[in-house]
Parts: structure tokens; C-alpha cells; sequence
């Protein structure tokens, strides 16, 4: 019952709780997946007194999957996301505004966590615990993304300070909305987001 009750609470890609549930998530389907595989192997050697058998086979090749669920569990697990402080603070000023939760964006050198993205128009603003984010390359990182899907002139800011991001959470409401756009950008940084 509180398997389901799990599962019919996950929380969609950018929701204020994704990483903390899909943590939770991949920790489970990585010990299921690595459970059936050890089954296989132990009913096979108990009931032929052997390994040489083909539920032994079998429990091997289920080990790819299992293998590829541990991997990105580690990914999730290397995360913390939005601390709760931070969570609900933003939650007071960020009413009307797209915002995203709990984003980590992974690049061929470095990987970059935000906490809370908000997207108006062609204005991306975001606030990271993380004290030694590189700004300028995850501008780099994530402007070429923006450029491939045809988001061109696209401001990003990402605050380290959250007092300096909720005061822009503020400003942020007087721009226009501009929603086909504002949805263009949220679905591509979320396509490209763990």
C-alpha cells in the first residue's frame, strides 16, 4: 500500500519534491531490478545444483538493466535540491510566475544544479545553493541549447543570493508574459535536464 501511495505521489519533471522523489524511485527500481536478477540466479543453482543453466543466463542479461538503474541513481543521488528554507521562501514571491524546481543541467565538463528557475518571456532568472557555480559557463552551456531550438537573445541570470532573487522574482512580474515563448523555453530546459 505505501508502494503505491509512493508512486501516485512522483513528482513531474521541475515540481518543488522531483529530486527528492525520483531519489526515492530509482532507489527502489535498482533494488528490484538487482532482487529479480539475484532470484533467477539462486532458483536456477537450487534446482539444477549447478550455475550452468540457463535461468543463470538469464539473471545475467538482467543485470543490464539493473546496472543501467544503478547509474542513474547515483546521478540522482549526487543532488540535494531545493532546501526547504529556500523552497518556501521563494513559494511567497513567485506567485503568477513559471517557475521550475530542482533542475540539474549536465554538460561535457560540469554539471550545474538549480534550485528554483523561473522563465518570463525570453528571461531566464534562477537561484543555486551551489556556492561554487560557474555562471558564464552554464550561460555558454545553456545558450547554445537555446540557440538549436530557435530561442535567440535569451537573458539568463542565476543568483547565488536569494534575497538578490527574490527582489528579481519581483521585477519579473511586471515583464509580459509572452507564453508561447516562456512554454518553448520551459519544455526545452526541461528535455534537457536530469
Amino acid at each position: 500500500m505505501q508502494l503505491l501511495r509512493m508512486f501516485s505521489t512522483l513528482e513531474y519533471k521541475g515540481g518543488r519534491n522531483y529530486l527528492r522523489t525520483q531519489k526515492k524511485y530509482e532507489i527502489l527500481r535498482t533494488c528490484i531490478y538487482f532482487g529479480v536478477s539475484l532470484n533467477l540466479f539462486f532458483a536456477g543453482y537450487l534446482t539444477t545444483k549447478t550455475r550452468m543453466n540457463l535461468l543463470t543466463v538469464v539473471a545475467i542479461l538482467g543485470c543490464l538493466p539493473a546496472s543501467k538503474s544503478f547509474i542513474s541513481m547515483i546521478m540522482y543521488l549526487r543532488f540535494p535540491g531545493c532546501s526547504k528554507e529556500a523552497a518556501e521562501k521563494i513559494a511567497l514571491h513567485s506567485h503568477g510566475l513559471t517557475e521550475l524546481y530542482d533542475m540539474v543541467f549536465t554538460s561535457y565538463q560540469k554539471n550545474y544544479s538549480i534550485s528554483h528557475l523561473t522563465v518570463r518571456g525570453n528571461t531566464i532568472c534562477g537561484y543555486t545553493e551551489d556556492s561554487k557555480f560557474s555562471e558564464n559557463d552554464f550561460y555558454r552551456h545553456i545558450d547554445g541549447i537555446l540557440k538549436t531550438d530557435g530561442f535567440k537573445n535569451v537573458s539568463v541570470k542565476i543568483f547565488t543570493d536569494l534575497t538578490k532573487y527574490l527582489n528579481r522574482l519581483e521585477q519579473l512580474k511586471e515583464l509580459e508574459p509572452e507564453a508561447s515563448v516562456t512554454e518553448g523555453i520551459v519544455n526545452t530546459l526541461k528535455s534537457v535536464s536530469l
